[in-house]
C-alpha cells in the first residue's frame, strides 16, 4: 500500500519504511509529524477531494541538511555582463512509519478491518 502526499508544494509517494526528502520542515529530529493523504493505492485505491479524510502518514524526522549545488548564471552577448551564483537548498528527510487508515462512519466495518 501507498500514500500520495503534498508538501512544501511538491507530491510524494510514501510507503511504510521509505525514506523520502522533502522542502525543509519546521520540527526537530526525532518529532512524528502527519501529512493528509491525497490518495491512498494498492489493492483499492482511494482519491480524495482533495484529501482522503481517514487517511494520516505519519513520518519522523530524520535529519536536516542541504542539497548539492546547482549554478545559476547570467549572460547577456555583446556587454560584458556575465553573473554566475550558486543555490543550496534546505531539505528536510523524514522515514515513513505508518500509512494509518480509519474507516468513515458511511464505510462498511469490513473494510475497516482490513486495514
Amino acid at each position: 500500500m501507498y500514500a500520495i502526499i503534498k508538501t512544501g508544494g511538491k507530491q510524494y509517494r510514501a510507503e511504510e519504511g521509505a525514506v523520502l526528502r522533502v522542502e525543509k520542515l519546521n520540527a526537530d529530529v526525532g518529532d512524528k509529524v502527519e501529512f493528509d493523504v491525497l490518495m491512498v493505492g494498492g489493492d483499492k485505491v482511494k482519491v480524495g477531494a482533495p484529501t482522503v479524510k481517514s487517511a494520516k502518514v505519519v513520518a519522523e524526522v530524520l535529519r536536516h541538511g542541504r542539497g548539492k549545488k546547482i549554478l545559476v548564471a547570467k549572460f547577456k552577448a555583446k556587454t560584458n555582463y556575465r553573473r554566475k551564483k550558486g543555490h543550496r537548498q534546505w531539505f528536510t528527510e523524514l522515514r515513513v512509519d505508518k500509512i494509518r487508515l480509519r474507516a468513515a462512519r458511511t464505510e462498511n466495518k469490513a473494510e475497516a478491518e482490513e486495514a
